[in-house]
């Protein structure tokens, strides 16, 4: 039976030509392309870079099937092969010579003052912010034990697919994938005599949460949260608890995928 694909892609003249390339080289090799998603796909590939991914996660409220990207933008973390590899990646996917990465995530529970719940999930952050241009007060507690008042920019938490991300831009460190911890790394802390707060990143197990309230004082202010990119504002939090989530999302990669090579050409 035929295989079933669907492609995803961002709008750019690369990604548009990848994109048509691939359908003939799918189309001739007999696999049936979908126009539109459906969750009962086989393959999803995303063309483009590591934002078109984390769109394409969150648009199809992170799928279950195996997903492969294919890198038409800068970083492509996410992204396992190159355009020029089209021809390489659909004999590999027919001979089943490939492994799946599994990526957790990261949820957010904001618990207003209403009593009510909003839950937000992000495969490489979570952060908590102001929602204009002042620092926050946050009571920050690990499973319930008290650990410090932050005084700052924000906190982001972080998976170890997104300790590459906005994580490594504010000084977290990169977190080899096959661990699962979260990292929680402060955005501007003050260190002053009337605020003291950690000015290196945390990092906890799997089976640890993050409850973050806000200063008594600040029960009233707006606070902006936010989830790869995607942002919401919120008035009157009471709570805010951080942990991994049950729902994953599952990466190809094939036999040659190394991370740390990744790494060393990505940054170094």
């Amino acid at each position: 039976m035929s295989k079933k694909i669907y492609i995803f892609a961002n709008e750019s003249e690369s990604s548009a030509y990848t994109e048509k390339q691939l359908r003939k080289k799918l189309d001739k090799s007999g696999y049936t392309i979908y126009s539109e998603y459906s969750d009962d796909v086989d393959l999803l590939v995303c063309i483009g870079g590591d934002g078109t991914f984390l769109e394409a996660m969150h648009r199809f409220n992170f799928p279950s099937m195996p997903i492969i990207g294919i890198n038409t933008g800068h970083l492509g973390m996410f992204q396992e092969i190159s355009p020029y590899m089209l021809d390489d990646f659909i004999f590999n996917y027919s001979q089943e010579k490939y492994a799946l990465q599994k990526l957790s995530t990261v949820c957010m529970k904001v618990k207003t003052t209403d009593g009510r719940v909003h839950e937000h999930l992000g495969i490489n952050e979570v952060l908590i912010k102001a929602s204009a241009t002042y620092s926050v007060h946050l009571n920050i507690s690990i499973d319930g034990s008290f650990i410090e008042r932050f005084s700052g920019d924000g906190v982001l938490i972080a998976t170890p697919a997104g300790s590459t991300a906005y994580n490594y831009s504010l000084g977290g460190s990169v977190v080899d994938p096959r661990l699962e911890i979260l990292q929680v790394t402060p955005i501007s802390p003050m260190n002053t005599t009337a605020y003291r707060s950690f000015t290196s990143s945390i990092l906890l197990p799997s089976d640890l949460s993050l409850q973050i309230m806000p200063d008594m004082y600040e029960r009233k202010s707006t606070l902006r949260v936010v989830y790869d990119g995607f942002h919401v504002e919120y008035d009157d939090v009471e709570e805010i608890e951080v942990g991994f989530s049950d729902v994953s999302v599952n990466l190809m990669r094939f036999e040659n995928y190394d991370f740390w090579r990744k790494v060393k050409s990505k940054f170094l």
